[in-house]
């Protein structure tokens, strides 16, 4: 079990997490060891950019949403390289990005369960 799946058993538990993730396939929208604040999140609200912690085929991702199919309630993650990592169901979503380093994430109001 890494670092991303025990946030995202507290995220899916109702917890607002914030935590330091390592890597590059997020930058410039997150840089490696930058503190992220990821929130509770109704799946059904998340659109095309909104970053998410989700599990997709076994690995969870703190990645970008890169399409949404609302008639399957599911999404589509990739990084913010251009790689995609598949599809994911809604009960797979668990939570949403509102903060990177102290500055809020746009689009987010509504779409938190808190």
């Amino acid at each position: 079990m890494g670092a991303l799946d025990a946030v995202a058993g507290r995220v899916a538990g109702g917890a607002t997490v914030a935590f330091r993730p390592s890597g590059g396939s997020m930058v410039p929208l997150i840089r490696s060891r930058q503190e992220v604040v990821v929130a509770p999140v109704d799946p059904a609200e998340v659109e095309v950019g909104d970053i998410v912690l989700a599990r997709v085929a076994g690995t969870v991702y703190l990645h970008l949403v890169s399409a949404v199919d609302p008639v399957k309630k599911r999404v589509q993650i990739s990084n913010n390289r251009g790689r995609i990592n598949g599809w994911t169901s809604h009960d797979r979503v668990f939570g949403i990005c509102v903060s990177v380093d102290g500055v809020a994430r746009s689009g987010v109001k509504g779409k938190t369960l808190e």
